[in-house]
């Protein structure tokens, strides 16, 4: 399949796939989630692909969620036609990574913002280079109840997620390794090569075995309750499409929020 918005790298056993858009430091258009659930479909059906990588091309990995197509075709959706357009590109897509039955990895530089922060936080193992800082800042420049999957208190802990989403604030690759939501952090000049590295130790084992052991560990997650907080965050996010914080930023153009957070979409 030829993309427009992704690029995808094969290394053997491993399959890289890219965000593209290097000018809107990867901010995600309808057309990029659509290319990236097409591409993760291909990786799953593809017998040769044992482990998948996710990176961004340029000096960020996301800055989240594209505004300014928000801004010029959905922000005048009814409650309905956003509930749709959000459960499936958003929630379902995002879940579609995390049950995803080969190990994944995010390959994190820059801005891991928001919906960034959410895709990077479905994969499996994260390895972030020294540039990358997480955040979301939702709450600040949009009135929003977070991003649609709120993975944040599953991967750093109520009392971290709060303070960031409270506040709005960054989180380094440092700050996020030593939390346990980085599993490691290199030099900018190393994280290709460090992520691929990872990614080809773990395509050494046996595929079914390692599919069976991230079932059981999601299932772990399942069972304290992760899936079922998910989708209740979700209806409490719509919710916060009412609000007169999100309607007042809507009214003022979605846009806006990227030239009041430069380096934060939603």
């Amino acid at each position: 399949m030829t993309y427009e918005t992704i690029e995808v790298e094969n290394h053997g056993a491993v399959r890289r796939i890219l965000l593209a858009r290097e000018a809107q430091r990867n901010a995600q258009s309808q057309q990029m989630l659509d290319e990236l659930m097409a591409a993760f479909d291909e990786a799953r059906v593809d017998n040769s692909v044992n482990v998948v990588i996710v990176g961004g091309k340029g000096a960020h990995f996301s800055a989240g969620h594209d505004l300014k197509q928000a801004q010029a075709e959905r922000a005048n959706f009814t409650v309905e036609e956003r509930w749709a357009y959000e459960e499936l590109r958003y929630f379902d897509y995002s879940l579609k990574i995390w049950d995803f039955p080969k190990p994944t990895i995010a390959q994190v530089q820059g801005a891991c913002v928001a919906g960034g922060f959410m895709i990077a936080n479905m994969c499996d193992l994260v390895i972030a280079s020294d540039s990358a800082y997480f955040s979301d800042p939702v709450g600040h420049t949009l009135g929003a109840a977070a991003t649609e999957v709120l993975i944040h208190p599953w991967v750093m802990g109520a009392r971290k997620a709060k303070e960031m989403l409270f506040t709005g604030s960054k989180i380094t690759a440092q700050e996020a390794k030593e939390i346990g939501m980085v599993n490691r952090v290199v030099a900018d000049a190393e994280l290709g090569d460090a992520a691929l590295a990872m990614a080809q130790q773990i395509a050494k084992a046996p595929p079914f075995g390692l599919r069976l052991i991230k079932r059981s560990i999601n299932r772990s997650l399942d069972a304290q309750g992760l899936r079922t907080a998910l989708e209740a965050h979700f209806d409490t996010h719509q919710l916060s499409h009412l609000s007169e914080g999100f309607l007042t930023a809507r009214d003022r153009g979605l846009a806006n929020a990227i030239q009041k957070n430069p380096e934060k979409t939603a």
